[in-house]
């Protein structure tokens, strides 16, 4: 869905009321390989037109499938995303006065607002790096297969100190033995 500026004149008085089912599972999937799967997205909002620029708030309702970050299982996401964007021409942001400062605003480079566009930044924003099934979230066990295993950082660090206490060479042995009993006869005395 959009909207062209000279359209969006006529509702200064009173904001453009939206609730859209937007299809964007092939432009999501094309735009991140990792998704497997997207469900209608639904964008439910207002559109409200200020003099000086174009305020975007609405909410999306989303599931969207992507393999979990442990074992590659396809896990769904409920996402519910609230949104508020402002966005500006060249003009306006040129003239924007000291309470936008602080906002992040969005130049427009057309006279149109892409609501499609917005909706998908903010799915792709939200999508969280590490995904776990439900399973994965309640055990600790690790994937693993032959001459492999997932370890946790925590269990790397043991192996490894482990590994370095069980590989002593030889001659430091006899050189640790001679500390262990320097170390006894100083505790008796």
């Amino acid at each position: 869905m959009k909207w062209s500026l000279l359209e969006l004149n006529k509702y200064k008085d009173k904001p453009c009321e939206f609730s859209e089912t937007l299809d964007l599972k092939a432009s999501l999937m094309k735009r991140d390989n990792l998704i497997l799967d997207v469900s209608p997205v639904k964008a439910t909002g207002i559109l409200a037109v200020g003099k000086e620029e174009y305020l975007l708030h609405y909410k999306i309702d989303v599931i969207v499938t992507v393999p979990s970050s442990r074992s590659l299982t396809p896990v769904p996401l409920t996402l519910a995303i609230n949104v508020d964007e402002v966005f500006m021409t060249p003009e306006q942001y040129q003239q924007r006065d000291e309470r936008l400062a602080d906002e992040e605003i969005i130049l427009l480079e057309k006279p149109t607002i892409d609501l499609d566009e917005s909706v998908e930044d903010n799915i792709l924003l939200s999508i969280p790096i590490q995904v776990l099934s439900e399973e994965e979230q309640v055990s600790q066990d690790m994937p693993k297969g032959n001459d492999w295993e997932v370890l946790s950082e925590e269990d790397y660090v043991q192996k490894r100190q482990e590994e370095a206490q069980q590989t002593m060479d030889p001659r430091l042995a006899k050189l640790s033995e001679l500390f262990s009993e320097t170390s006894d006869e100083d505790d008796k005395q």
